[in-house]
């Protein structure tokens, strides 16, 4: 049994692999003021409800892109699993079947998205993980990390409207009706939603332009279901492809005896 544990700005995502399958998923908020004692009764919990036990877990990944909380869920993971995780990161990039341009300046959530296209279709893909960040990250079919591109994401873009603008509010991320707001909220649905639509897809053409070839999309992150009208660019969606890394880096480095 494997865990997976992934701590983003957001969320820390921890997934329990057993039988070729995650057989629970679970989410906490990623607060770093508070305490390791919180986790611990959280993490301790899911494992409780879900009837499994602790010393079931083999192997333990885990990629931080949140310093403030790396430490304290790897002492919590120590003790509840007696394990020393493996920690993703630039220290030890040069075990993986990956070229990481810049390894200490990329996120380990990225590389986990790279080695998740990279191990499953051996083919030039690019990510787009809708997250905190809306990032995409191109990877050759050699497991190269050709480049990544960065913009806010959906959430955070809407956040930044209504937090820096008078008179505007959080609104639900919806996809809207029409491109001409009614009304305040429906207006900025259709700036946000419509106007990430284009630019999704214009950053993989523009991606595909310079690469001069055709690449397999693939879209994760918790929004990733939000923009409906990009599934015709995506050749899959998988809400999962981060977990799905950090389990393919752990069987990778578990089949290299590191």
């Amino acid at each position: 049994m494997l865990l997976a544990v992934d701590i983003g700005n957001s969320d820390i995502t921890l997934g329990l692999w057993k039988d070729q399958e995650w057989k629970f998923v679970w989410r906490v908020s990623a607060k770093p003021d508070l305490p390791e004692l919180y986790y611990g009764i959280k993490i301790r919990d899911y494992f409780f409800e879900s009837g499994t036990e602790a010393n079931q877990v083999r192997t333990i990944v885990l990629s931080s892109v949140v310093p403030g909380l790396t430490e304290k869920i790897r002492n919590v993971v120590r003790t509840l699993f007696e394990k020393e995780p493996i920690l993703l990161g630039p220290k030890m990039y040069d075990q993986l079947p990956l070229g990481i341009l810049n390894p200490y300046e990329i996120g380990s959530d990225l590389v986990a998205n790279a080695s998740a296209a990279y191990f499953a279709h051996k083919k030039t893909c690019i990510v787009v993980d809708f997250g905190t960040a809306l990032t995409f990250t191109t990877v050759s079919g050699e497991g190269v990390i050709l480049g990544v591109s960065i913009a806010p994401g959906l959430r955070t873009a809407i956040k930044s409207l209504s937090q820096n603008t008078a008179k505007l509010f959080d609104v639900p991320l919806e996809l809207p009706t029409s491109s001409l707001g009614k009304n305040t909220v429906t207006a900025i649905q259709s700036g946000i939603m419509f106007g990430y639509e284009g630019l999704v897809r214009n950053v993989v053409l523009k991606i595909k332009e310079e690469l001069k070839t055709d690449c397999l999309v693939i879209a994760t992150g918790g929004l990733s279901s939000q923009l409906v009208s990009l599934k015709d660019l995506f050749y899959s969606v998988e809400p999962d492809l981060t977990l799905d890394g950090l389990r393919r880096i752990g069987e990778w480095m578990n089949a290299q005896g590191k």
